[in-house]
């Protein structure tokens, strides 16, 4: 029977997967910090960074800009800067000018960034497999993940 008090459909949160989604992100989001805490990254600046590493090291001649990097990442654009400033902050990002747009910047990953993103993916591909592992069908997982994204 549904539940009166909400109006909700479900008879049991167990059975609702938003709520369930929800339970399981912060879980996961948990176990990212923990495995990102030695690096002194956090989550959002592992994402960008590892991805902004990888990006150029597939186009290395591509001017990769905040907005690119920011849609590459689904963050929100202005999050992205805030966060690259600090990884620039860092030494692990180079923030540049666009020539042709003042307004824009050109990323590219510095040594120190590229180090510290190679060293992160490791333990945070270990956290992944570990927290995931209970999965009878991971990629059957990943791939209804990706169907929503």
């Amino acid at each position: 029977m549904p539940d009166a008090s909400l109006g909700s459909r479900y008879s049991s949160s167990a059975q609702s997967p938003g709520l369930a989604l929800w339970h399981v992100t912060n879980r996961w989001q948990a176990v990212m910090r923990a495995a990102l805490a030695p690096h002194g990254l956090t989550h959002v600046q592992y994402v960008l960074l590892a991805s902004l590493v990888w990006l150029h090291s597939v186009e290395p001649d591509r001017q990769m800009t905040q907005a690119a990097l920011a849609e590459h990442t689904a963050t929100d654009v202005m999050m992205t800067s805030q966060v690259l400033r600090a990884l620039e902050a860092k030494g692990m990002v180079e923030r540049a000018r666009h020539p042709g747009d003042g307004r824009a910047r050109i990323l590219r990953p510095t040594p120190r960034g590229i180090l510290a993103a190679r060293a992160a993916t490791g333990d945070v591909e270990a956290a992944d497999a570990s927290f995931f592992g209970r999965l009878p069908e991971l990629g059957a997982f990943t791939d209804a993940l990706n169907l929503l994204s």
